[in-house]
C-alpha cells in the first residue's frame, strides 16, 4: 500500500522534474541532475520513481488525458459545430496554461518516450486531432463551414495553439481566455460559409 506522504513526494517529484525538463531538456537532465535539484540523494530518487522515462510517461500521458476529459462534454452537447470548435478551443488553451511547464515538456519532449509507449502516445494524439476534425467534418455537413481539407485545418489550428508554452506567461496581457477568444475569431471566421 503506498502512503500519502509516498505518493506526495512522489508528486513533488514529478513537479521539480518537470520545471527541469523544461529548462534543460529531458536527454540534458540526468537522474542526478534530478536528484541533486530537488536536494536529495539520488539512490533515495529510486525509492519513489523508476526512471526518468517513467516521469515524462507520467507527464505526457497525464495531460493527454486532461485534453480528452476537455472535450468530452463537449462532444456531448447540442449546439453548432462553430460553438464546439470555440469551446473546444477555449478547454485546449485552459489544460496547456493550467501548468505551462508540463505542456512545454509534453510538447517538445514526447519524441523520447520508448515503445509501445511511443507508440500509444501518438495515437492518442491522432484520435485528440481526429475529434476535432469531426468537429469540421459536422460544420461542413451542416453548411455552418466551408468545404476545406479538415485535416490540415485542425493542424494548423491546433498548431498555433500548441506554441504557447514557448511565450505564455501567467498573469500576461492575454488571459487564456482571451488567446482562445483570439484564435477562434481568426478560425472561425475564416471557415464560415459567407
Amino acid at each position: 500500500m503506498i502512503t500519502k506522504n509516498k505518493l506526495n513526494r512522489k508528486q513533488q517529484i514529478i513537479e521539480k522534474a518537470t520545471q527541469l525538463f523544461q529548462k534543460q531538456g529531458y536527454a540534458a537532465t540526468s537522474m542526478r541532475d534530478l536528484a541533486s535539484f530537488i536536494g536529495i540523494e539520488a539512490a533515495s530518487l529510486y525509492s519513489h520513481i523508476k526512471s526518468k522515462e517513467e516521469i515524462l510517461q507520467i507527464i505526457c500521458f497525464q495531460l493527454a488525458e486532461d485534453f480528452f476529459n476537455s472535450l468530452q462534454s463537449i462532444e456531448l452537447e447540442h449546439g453548432g459545430a462553430d460553438e464546439k470548435l470555440q469551446k473546444a478551443v477555449v478547454s485546449h488553451v485552459e489544460v496547456l496554461t493550467k501548468d505551462p511547464a508540463a505542456s512545454a515538456v509534453f510538447f517538445s519532449e514526447w519524441r523520447h518516450l520508448s515503445e509501445p509507449y511511443l507508440t500509444d502516445f501518438l495515437e492518442m494524439r491522432d484520435q485528440y486531432e481526429g475529434r476535432f476534425i469531426q468537429i469540421l467534418i459536422d460544420g461542413n455537413e451542416s453548411g455552418i463551414f466551408k468545404t476545406l481539407d479538415a485535416k490540415f485545418t485542425v493542424l494548423a489550428l491546433l498548431s498555433s495553439i500548441n506554441w504557447m508554452p514557448a511565450w505564455y506567461k501567467p498573469g500576461g496581457k492575454l488571459s487564456p481566455k482571451d488567446i482562445a477568444g483570439n484564435v477562434t475569431d481568426v478560425f472561425i471566421n475564416g471557415l464560415r460559409v459567407r
